[in-house]
C-alpha cells in the first residue's frame, strides 16, 4: 500500500479508534482534543480532506464528521495496527496454562469459542480440523494389455493407482496424453486441468482419464469439516445490524456451510477480510478475522472472530492467533 505521510497516518489511525469506541462521526477539533494530535484543527481538517479524496475516510452527510471506509480499515490493519495491549497478553498467558481437560473436541472448541466471544464481544465460530485436500502434480500413464494403468502424484507425497480399460484407438496417445497434462499442471500451479483445451486428436484417451480422475477427486475430498459458533446474539445487537436483513444471509450460510465463514483455500489478507474482500456475499457487510491451526494428524482448523467492519483488530487478530496456537498445542 501506498505510504501516507506521517499526519495522515496520524488522523486516520485517530478517527478508526474514534469511531470504534463511539460509533459517532469525527471533527477535527474532536480528534485534537481528544487524542492530543499536536495540530492545529484547520491542519488535521486539512489531512482528513486528502484521506477523503484518497477513499479512506468518508462523510456520511454533508455536515458530519468522518468516518472510516472499508479501504481506511484496510490501510489501518496494514500499515498502522498497534501492538496487542495488557489484556492480549494476558489471554495468551491463561491459554497458555491451560491443559487438555475435555473428553470430546466439539467440548474444548466450543469452550474456546465462548473465551473468545467473552474477551471480544464478538461472533466467534471454530472449526473442526481436516485433513487439506490434495493437489495434483504429476500424472502418469502406462499401458497392460488392454487395460490403462494411472499413477496420480500429490502434493501429499502420496500416489493413486486408478485402473481403467484402455480406450479404443488410445494407445498411441498415451505419450501425447502425458505430455498435455504436465504441461497443464505446471501451467496452472494449482492441480487443474483445463479439459476444454484438450486437442481433438486426444479426445478418445482424454475423455475416459477425466471421468477417471474426477471420480477420484470426488472420493478424497474431505467432507465439510463443520463448526462451533459463539455470540451470535452478540453480533445481532451491534447497532450496523439492526437491520436484519444484513445479518440473515450471514445466518443462514452458518446453518448451511459453517466453514465457509473461513475457507480454507482462501487466506485473509493480514488475517482479516474487511467487507467485499470475503469470497462469500453474505459476508460482504462484515468484517472476519482469521488463523489457522494445524493437528497431529496433519489437520487444518480455522479460528474466525465475526462483527462490523467498525472493530478492536488488533485485539481480535491477537485473540484469534492465541486461540489457534493453543489448539495447536492441545491437539498436536
Amino acid at each position: 500500500m501506498e505510504t501516507l505521510p506521517n499526519r495522515q497516518q496520524e488522523v486516520l489511525r485517530a478517527t478508526v479508534h474514534h469511531y470504534v469506541d463511539t460509533i459517532e462521526p469525527v471533527g477535527s477539533r474532536t480528534l485534537v482534543q481528544r487524542f492530543g494530535l499536536k495540530a492545529s484543527s484547520a491542519t488535521v481538517r486539512s489531512a482528513m480532506g486528502a484521506l477523503e479524496q484518497r477513499g479512506l475516510l468518508t462523510q456520511p452527510h454533508t455536515s458530519a464528521g468522518r468516518v472510516p471506509s472499508p479501504s481506511g480499515y484496510r490501510h489501518y490493519v496494514n500499515c498502522l495496527l498497534p501492538k496487542p495491549g495488557v489484556a492480549a497478553q494476558h489471554l495468551e498467558q491463561e491459554l497458555t496454562q491451560l491443559s487438555l481437560r475435555w473428553a470430546a473436541l466439539d467440548d474444548l472448541l466450543l469452550q474456546m469459542a465462548r473465551r473468545l466471544t467473552d474477551f471480544t464481544g464478538l461472533m466467534s465460530l471454530i472449526t473442526r480440523p481436516t485433513r487439506a485436500e490434495p493437489t495434483l502434480q504429476a500424472v502418469r500413464l502406462v499401458r497392460s494389455g488392454d487395460r490403462l494403468l494411472v499413477m496420480l502424484v500429490e502434493n501429499s507425497n502420496q500416489a493413486s493407482h486408478l485402473n481403467l480399460r484402455l480406450p479404443h484407438r488410445a494407445a498411441d496417445q498415451l505419450e501425447a496424453m502425458e505430455h498435455w497434462t504436465s504441461h497443464q499442471l505446471e501451467q496452472h500451479g494449482d492441480g487443474s486441468l483445463d479439459w476444454s483445451s484438450l486437442p481433438l486428436q486426444l479426445q478418445p484417451c482424454g475423455r475416459a482419464l477425466q471421468d477417471a480422475i474426477n471420480s477420484h477427486q470426488r472420493l478424497q475430498r474431505p467432507a465439510e469439516s463443520g463448526a462451533l459458533v459463539h455470540g451470535v446474539s452478540r453480533l445481532i445487537a451491534q447497532p450496523e445490524f439492526n437491520d436484519s436483513s444484513l445479518v440473515r444471509p450471514l445466518l443462514e450460510l452458518i446453518d448451511q456451510r459453517p466453514a465457509a465463514v473461513v475457507p480454507g483455500d482462501h487466506q485473509a489478507p493480514q488475517g482479516v477480510w474487511i467487507g467485499h474482500e470475503h469470497p462469500e456475499a453474505a459476508l460482504q457487510s462484515f468484517s472476519v478475522v482469521q488463523a489457522s491451526y494445524r493437528t497431529g494428524a496433519d489437520g487444518i482448523g480455522q479460528v474466525a472472530l465475526v462483527g462490523p467492519m467498525r472493530m478492536a483488530y488488533a485485539t481480535a487478530r491477537a485473540a484469534a492467533r492465541s486461540v489457534a496456537r493453543a489448539l495447536e498445542r492441545l491437539l498436536s
